[in-house]
């Protein structure tokens, strides 16, 4: 599958790694499902034997993915979300137990962020970013776990994060914000767990679902550093690696965290800004010479 684009015959196309009806009776629901790594997922799980709910702010690219699953036969709720408000995020699990029954997985994949040093990040832009990636992520998990602790019923919880072990140059409000998603899943797994809840993250590496361009020139040139394998990761490899984890193979995983970023925590230097002259090649070689 093109790394270029979530396109959806490509999807119908790429292979699945786990039994097809995996999922069979179950219902996911999938934040920001409506494009980019989310519709990979939501997506997976279709084909998986899923009832998927997705949401986002997007009403576009949703209606997009429900048109696409309802011509292949797909169970699909669609739901305009704002995932930083509460009433919202109850009025999506609402319809989607009327639509579908309690659901049994919570992918939370919604988020972003915007590329600028840190040095420069207005509190505005810092709130924006933490709102989304670190309190909404919270919203949903706690709205969702309530209601299985009050139904005395167990799920599964995927956070989709970002690998990030060294920092993450030029988007230091996600870094935090991812940061803290990790650290408020390990925490919860454990007090959830005498619920029948698991909680684990996936923190993919560097995934071109189409938004890079976002990211200066300078920067994007620069990508191909960020890992041993010189690559770029696919949406579809992330999605099948999320139904892995909200699978019952899985099941005495909770509290982790897997990162899939082609070796970059090994090796690797990814700035999403332009990298300062201090750290290029040519300025080392300088000093070097100088010294």
């Amino acid at each position: 599958m093109s790394v270029t684009m979530v396109d959806d015959l490509r999807l119908d196309d790429a292979p699945l790694a786990l039994a097809t009806d995996l999922f069979d009776g179950r219902t996911a629901i999938v934040s920001g499902g409506g494009s980019g790594i989310g519709k990979a997922v939501a997506w997976a799980l279709a084909r998986l034997g899923a009832r998927v709910a997705i949401c986002g702010r997007n009403a576009e690219r949703l209606e997009a993915v429900e048109v696409a699953f309802d011509a292949r036969g797909w169970p699909v709720l669609t739901h305009i979300c704002d995932i930083r408000d509460e009433a919202a995020i109850g009025r999506l699990l609402d319809a989607v137990t009327a639509g579908f029954g309690q659901p049994d997985v919570l992918v939370n994949n919604a988020g972003g962020q915007f590329a600028q040093g840190a040095a420069h990040i207005a509190p505005k832009g810092w709130r924006a970013v933490i709102e989304t990636n670190l309190t909404g992520s919270w919203l949903m998990m706690q709205a969702v776990a309530r209601r299985w602790i009050d139904a005395g019923r167990g799920g599964v919880i995927v956070n989709v994060t970002a690998a990030n072990s060294r920092g993450m140059p030029g988007i230091a409000h996600s870094a935090a914000a991812r940061a803290g998603v990790e650290n408020v899943t390990r925490t919860a797994a454990v007090e959830w767990a005498p619920h029948g809840i698991r909680i684990n993250c996936l923190a993919p590496g560097l995934v071109d679902s189409g938004g890079l361009s976002v990211y200066p020139e300078a920067a994007r040139a620069a990508f191909a550093r960020a890992n041993p394998q010189h690559a770029t990761g696919d949406p579809w490899d992330m999605a099948q690696i999320i139904a892995f984890l909200a699978c019952d193979a899985t099941r005495f995983l909770t509290g982790s965290t897997i990162t899939a970023d082609g070796g970059a925590a090994l090796w690797g230097d990814l700035w999403t800004i332009e990298r300062p002259a201090y750290f290029s090649d040519s300025f080392q070689k300088a000093q070097i010479h100088v010294a």
